[in-house]
């Protein structure tokens, strides 16, 4: 186990916040373990996630890979999800751990790679807010050209499904989340 983590199955957060600092998503999420990508999370069945006027249960288990190299993206791989979605990257600034070993932190950088298992297949999600919230918050240049190349990147990753964004990197993981058996 890496330092500073929890020991796996102990529940833990996955807080996200807006550029300005507001704030965005609290995932309620366990802790899974670590591998060479870096460290897991997972999302129960019946688990919440919320934000200021958003509140939603998970409807499909899912595990979000916390990247050790990168602080730019998180992924998140759901499996039996009810309207084919299998793999959501959210784009990130500043993606990591906190002092305390159960709490995750990241700046919500709006796009989003989309895998879906329908005829949607794969697409970078949310340009539009992108564009309104890179005039809103100011976003730095630097950060507008590497996220954009970024998103190009990831999506063209997801759509080759190479690791970690393979199903096999990420269905060990959704077996332990499952084995834990804590839907509600």
């Amino acid at each position: 186990m890496i330092a500073n983590r929890p020991a796996p199955g102990t529940p833990m957060a996955m807080t996200w916040r807006k550029w300005d600092g507001s704030p965005h998503w609290n995932n309620h999420v366990v802790y899974l373990g670590a591998d060479g990508w870096g460290d897991w999370v997972g999302q129960p069945v019946g688990w919440r996630s919320h934000r200021p006027g958003a509140d939603f249960v998970a409807e499909s288990p899912n595990v979000t890979l916390v990247p050790r190299d990168h602080t730019d993206f998180a992924l998140t791989v759901h499996r039996g999800h009810p309207r084919g979605l299998r793999v959501y990257i959210d784009l990130a600034w500043d993606l990591r751990w906190t002092d305390d070993p159960r709490v995750s932190t990241a700046i919500d950088m709006d796009l989003d790679v989309v895998r879906r298992l329908n005829e949607q297949g794969t697409y970078v999600d949310d340009r539009d807010e992108w564009a309104e919230h890179s005039i809103r918050y100011g976003y730095p240049a630097e950060v507008i050209d590497h996220l954009e190349g970024r998103a190009l990147e990831l999506e063209r990753q997801v759509r080759a499904q190479l690791a970690p964004f393979d199903d096999a990197t990420a269905d060990p993981w959704l077996d332990r989340l499952i084995a834990l058996g804590l839907d509600r």
